[in-house]
């Protein structure tokens, strides 16, 4: 009974969900906005660049993934903090 129990954690609970070595959505939007170029110009010239604007993207994607896998949601979600929280206790305290 001195003896801890372990359990094991499969690491597909835990690890991130990446497509192609990017976050999901990312890769995901990137591609479908870069079919869509071509398909609704109907000119070579625009499936050239879609498919390299897709390489390109698809890249970037794999080194911010890289550096850390949910970057994207952490970047939205610290753009709604404020620049300056005021060194104050509680908002009804008097300065």
């Amino acid at each position: 009974m001195s003896e801890l129990r372990r359990t094991a954690i499969h690491r597909a609970l835990y690890r991130p969900n990446l497509f192609l070595g990017g976050e999901r959505e990312l890769v995901m939007i990137t591609a479908v906005v870069c079919t869509g170029l071509p398909v609704s110009s109907l000119n070579l010239v625009a499936a050239i660049v879609g498919f390299g604007l897709w390489i390109l993207l698809t890249g970037i994607f794999r080194m911010m993934a890289k550096a850390d896998p949910y970057m994207s949601r952490i970047y939205r979600r610290q753009l709604q903090y404020a620049g300056y929280y005021p060194a104050r206790s509680r908002a009804s305290r008097p300065n």
